[in-house]
């Protein structure tokens, strides 16, 4: 992120939830709020024509990996009883606001700027701030989590689920460890679930030539992506760290069990991996 202004990704992360329930169908995840939390001028062009959004060749790609990784922290949350839910680097992300649970308390971590845009986003679509909410600003360079969730009230002896999407790729690996380290202290019961990037040279050369230019755009724009991971050594790191249950689900695993049977062309593709790692 460019510091001081609220970052990119969560527009275009917005953007793609808010194509889904224009575009996909069936959908993947149900997110009637999305639409009403991007830009005024993304919203404008999706409306008058939709198809225009696919007509670049990483949007549908994008998309199902976007709105997949919501949909199974999610579903994770809804099958965990916990009654916590913390969304790291929340974003443009509207669980909050249309929050089916009534006992689980919503915690935002994000960057201050970001947060605030994110709320001046809500006051202009009337989208009410739920008692269930909290936000809990932190600059990432400078606080750490615990005290920042702390000073929020979060309650370790709770149950939390965690939803860490889009945006390990962008810390540092001593960075993500602490955190992942942190979670896996929370009772029984409590998840994490956060998407990773492989590194270039687990690819056919042909794909790590288009993977190399989007990495150096990402860079240009600001925002570069620092840490790259492979299943194996991630699971060992992971279970040193307390985890007890493990799933780790690359493109083929999201397509079988998310993304099957469609005729719409929405599809994962092998960069991306998700896990959800279980206390």
């Amino acid at each position: 992120m460019q510091e001081g202004q609220p970052s990119r990704t969560a527009e275009r992360v917005a953007v793609e939830r808010a194509a889904h329930q224009l575009l996909d169908s069936p959908r993947v995840l149900e997110d009637p709020l999305a639409i009403r939390v991007i830009a005024p001028e993304h919203r404008r062009e999706l409306e008058k024509d939709p198809a225009r959004h696919d007509r670049s060749p990483i949007s549908k790609p994008t998309r199902a990996i976007v709105v997949v990784r919501t949909r199974i922290a999610e579903d994770t949350l809804a099958a965990s009883g916990a009654t916590q839910y913390v969304l790291l680097g929340a974003g443009l992300d509207t669980f909050a606001y249309r929050n089916p649970f009534p006992t689980v308390r919503v915690f935002e971590v994000d960057q201050p700027s970001t947060q605030t845009l994110k709320r001046e986003r809500l006051a202009t679509a009337g989208i009410l701030l739920p008692a269930s909410l909290c936000y809990v600003p932190c600059d990432f360079s400078r606080e750490r989590l615990p005290a920042v969730l702390n000073a929020a009230g979060f309650d370790l002896s709770r149950p939390s689920v965690f939803a860490w999407l889009g945006v390990v790729m962008y810390l540092s690996r001593a960075d993500i460890d602490d955190t992942l380290r942190y979670i896996a202290t929370m009772p029984p019961a409590s998840a994490v679930i956060f998407d990773y990037a492989q590194p270039l040279e687990v690819f056919p050369w042909l794909q790590r030539m288009f993977y190399r230019k989007t990495l150096d755009r990402l860079a240009e724009m600001g925002e570069p992506w620092l840490s790259f991971m492979q299943p194996e050594p991630l699971r060992k790191d992971l279970v040193s760290f307390g985890f007890s249950s493990i799933d780790d689900l690359g493109g083929e695993d999201l397509n079988a069990k998310y993304l099957s049977n469609r005729t719409d062309g929405l599809k994962a593709r092998s960069i991306g991996r998700v896990v959800v790692a279980r206390v």
